[in-house]
C-alpha cells in the first residue's frame, strides 16, 4: 500500500513538472529533455509494480512488454505501433520494446487512451500482475487520469538512435528536491505537501535501490553458475573434439584401406566381367549360326513334307478311283455271268424244243417221207448246229474279252498296291523326319533356355558391377568429404552459416557431420545415416536435402 502511494506521488510530481516546464519552454520536446526522461522512468516503475516474475534458464526476468502487447488486441489502432516496435533492428529485449512503445504512444497523444483500455480489462491483467499491484488497484485509474494532461505536450522522439535495451531506469530526485522558501506559493499546506512528496521520493528511491541490489546479486549468482556450466561444457567439448579428431584420423586410414581394397575388387570384377562378356558373345555367335543352320534344315524338310503330302493325297485319290472302277467291273462281270447263264438255259430249252420237234416229225413222217424227212432232219440239224456254234463263238469271244479286261484290272490293282507300299514307306520316312524335327525343336528350346540363363547371368553381373560402382562413388564422396571439408572450430564462427543469426547462450553452436560447418539448432535439426558414422547424426538443412535427393536418384 505504501509503495503504491509513493509511486502515485512521484507520478503526480513528474507529470506536473513536465507539463509546467514544457508550457514555459514553448517548443516541441525531444528525447534529451530531462523532465521527459524522468517521466518515462517513473511510468516504467509504475508498470513494474506488482509484476509477476518469470523464471528462465538464465535467471529471473521482469518484462512489461507482455501486458503492453495486450493493447494491440484490445485497441486495433495500436497495431501500427506494435508492428513498428517489433521490426526495429536495434531492439532485442522486451524492456527495450516496451520503452519504444511508450515513446511512440506519447508522440501519438494516445497513451492515456491505450492505458485506459488496458486497465479496464483486469481479468486479463491478472495473468501478469499480483493482486496488490498499482495497475490492478484504484491508483491505476488515477494514473490514467493524470496521463490525459499529457495530450497538451508535443514531443518529437527519435527511437531508432537510442539504446533502449541497456538504459538504467534510476529516478533523479534533484529536480524535485526544492527549498520550500524558494517556491512561489506561500501557503503552509503546499509546503507540507512538497515536504511529504520529497519524503515519499526518498523512501521509494531507497526501496528501489535495495531491490536493484538484490536483483543484481541474483544475476551475479546465476551468471557464475552459468559460467561454471559453460566451462564444464567447454572442457567436455574439447575432450570430445580431441576424440573426434582421433576418430577422424582412424576413419581416414580406414577409408584409404577401403578405397584400395575396393579399387582392387573393382579391377578384378571388371576383368571377370569382360572375360565373361567375351565368352557370352562367342557362345551367342555359335548359337546363332547353329540356329540358322537348323532353321534352314527345318524349312527344307517342311517343303519336302508338303510335297510328299500332296503326292500322297494324289495317290490316295487315284486309289479311291481304282477301287470304284474295280467295283464297277465286278458288278459288270456278275451281270455278264448272269446273262451267260440265262443264254445257256435258253440254249438248253432250244435244244429240247428241237429234239421234241424232231421226234414229232420223225413219228409223223416216218412212213411217208422217210427219205425227205431224213434229208430235212439233216438240214435242220446242220442249221441248228451252225446257229449254236455261232452263238457259242460270240459268247466265248465276250468271255475272253472280259477275262482280258479283268487281267488288266488285276495288273493295275497290283501296280496301285505297289504304289501304296511305296507311299507307306515314304510316310514312315516322313514320320522319322518329323521325330527328328521334334528333337531339333527340343534342342532349339534347350539352347534358347541356355541363352536366357546366360543373359540373366550377364544382367546380374552388370547389376553387381553397377552396385560396386555406386559403392566406389560413396567411398570417393566420403574420402572427398574427409579431405575437402575441414572441421570448423567453435571460435571461428560467431553466427549461423545459413540464417546469419548471432550465437548466444540461448542459441547454441552445432556442427554438421557432413560438411563440418557450424549452424544453429533450427538450421541443423535433421539427422541422417552417413557412411562414416554407424548411427544417424546431425546434418544441416542443405546437406539433408542434397543427401535425400542423391539417395532417391540412386534408388
Amino acid at each position: 500500500m505504501e509503495g503504491r502511494s509513493n509511486l502515485l506521488s512521484m507520478m503526480k510530481l513528474s507529470i506536473k513538472v513536465l507539463i509546467q516546464s514544457s508550457l514555459s519552454l514553448g517548443r516541441t520536446l525531444d528525447s534529451e529533455y530531462p523532465p521527459l526522461q524522468q517521466f518515462f522512468v517513473v511510468l516504467e516503475h509504475c508498470l513494474k509494480h506488482g509484476l509477476k516474475v518469470k523464471k528462465t534458464f538464465i535467471g529471473q526476468n521482469k518484462s512489461i512488454w507482455a501486458p503492453l502487447e495486450l493493447i494491440e488486441k484490445l485497441c486495433p489502432e495500436s497495431a501500427d505501433i506494435s508492428t513498428s516496435v517489433r521490426d526495429m533492428p536495434g531492439i532485442k529485449t522486451g524492456l527495450g520494446r516496451a520503452r519504444a512503445w511508450l515513446h511512440l504512444a506519447l508522440m501519438q497523444k494516445k497513451i492515456a487512451d491505450y492505458m485506459k483500455e488496458l486497465i479496464n480489462r483486469r481479468d486479463l491483467l491478472g495473468e501478469f500482475y499480483e493482486p496488490g499491484a498499482l495497475i490492478m488497484e484504484e491508483e491505476g485509474a488515477v494514473v490514467v487520469g493524470m496521463l490525459v494532461g499529457l495530450n497538451v505536450i508535443d514531443a518529437n522522439l527519435c527511437v531508432k538512435g537510442e539504446d533502449l535495451d541497456s538504459q538504467v531506469g534510476v529516478i533523479d530526485f534533484s529536480m524535485y528536491l526544492k527549498d520550500p522558501q524558494a517556491t512561489e506559493t506561500t501557503q503552509d499546506d503546499s509546503k507540507m505537501t512538497a515536504i511529504l512528496d520529497q519524503k515519499h521520493y526518498i523512501e521509494e528511491l531507497n526501496r528501489h535501490l535495495s531491490c536493484t541490489v538484490t536483483d543484481l546479486q541474483a544475476k551475479m549468482d546465476s551468471l557464475e553458475k552459468t559460467n561454471s556450466k559453460l566451462i564444464e561444457e567447454l572442457t567436455a567439448a574439447t575432450d570430445r573434439i580431441n576424440a573426434l579428431r582421433e576418430e577422424q584420423e582412424q576413419l581416414k586410414q580406414e577409408n584409404a584401406n577401403i578405397l584400395q581394397t575396393s579399387q582392387r575388387k573393382e579391377e578384378v570384377t571388371l576383368q571377370d566381367s569382360q572375360l565373361e562378356l567375351e565368352t557370352y558373345r562367342q557362345t551367342r555367335q555359335g548359337l546363332d549360326e547353329m540356329y540358322s543352320v537348323v532353321w534352314k534344315q527345318y524349312k527344307e524338310e517342311k517343303r519336302i513334307r508338303q510335297e510328299l503330302q500332296k503326292e500322297l493325297e494324289l495317290q490316295i485319290g487315284l486309289k479311291q478311283e481304282m477301287e470304284v472302277a474295280m467295283k464297277l467291273l465286278e458288278k459288270d462281270t456278275h451281270e455278264k455271268q448272269d446273262t451267260l447263264v440265262a443264254l445257256r438255259q435258253q440254249l438248253d430249252q432250244v435244244k429240247n424244243l428241237n429234239l421234241q420237234m424232231f421226234n414229232k416229225a420223225q413219228e409223223s413222217d416216218r412212213v411217208k417221207k422217210s427219205h425227205k424227212d431224213l434229208d430235212f432232219r439233216k438240214i435242220f440239224f446242220l442249221t441248228q448246229c451252225c446257229c449254236c456254234s455261232l452263238f457259242r463263238a460270240g459268247l466265248e469271244s465276250e468271255l475272253s474279252a472280259e477275262k482280258e479286261q479283268r487281267q488288266n484290272l488285276q495288273r493295275e490293282l497290283h501296280r496301285e498296291q505297289d504304289n501304296s507300299a511305296e507311299l507307306r514307306t515314304q510316310l514312315q520316312q516322313l514320320q522319322g523326319l518329323q521325330t527328328e524335327l521334334l528333337d531339333l525343336r527340343q534342342e532349339k528350346k534347350e539352347l534358347q533356355q541356355l541363352c536366357e540363363e546366360q543373359e540373366k547371368a550377364l544382367q546380374e553381373m552388370g547389376l553387381h558391377l553397377s552396385q560396386s560402382k555406386l559403392k566406389m562413388e560413396d567411398f570417393k564422396e566420403v574420402n572427398k568429404a574427409l579431405k575437402g571439408h575441414a572441421w570448423l572450430k567453435d571460435d571461428e564462427a560467431t553466427q549461423c552459416k545459413q540464417c546469419q543469426k548471432e550465437f548466444s547462450i540461448s542459441r547454441r553452436k552445432h556442427h554438421c557431420r557432413n560438411c563440418g560447418d557450424i549452424y544453429c539448432n533450427n538450421c541443423s535439426s535433421n539427422e541422417l545415416a552417413l557412411p562414416s558414422y554407424p548411427r544417424p547424426v546431425r546434418v544441416c538443412d542443405v546437406c539433408h536435402s542434397l543427401l535425400l535427393q542423391r539417395s532417391s536418384i540412386r534408388s
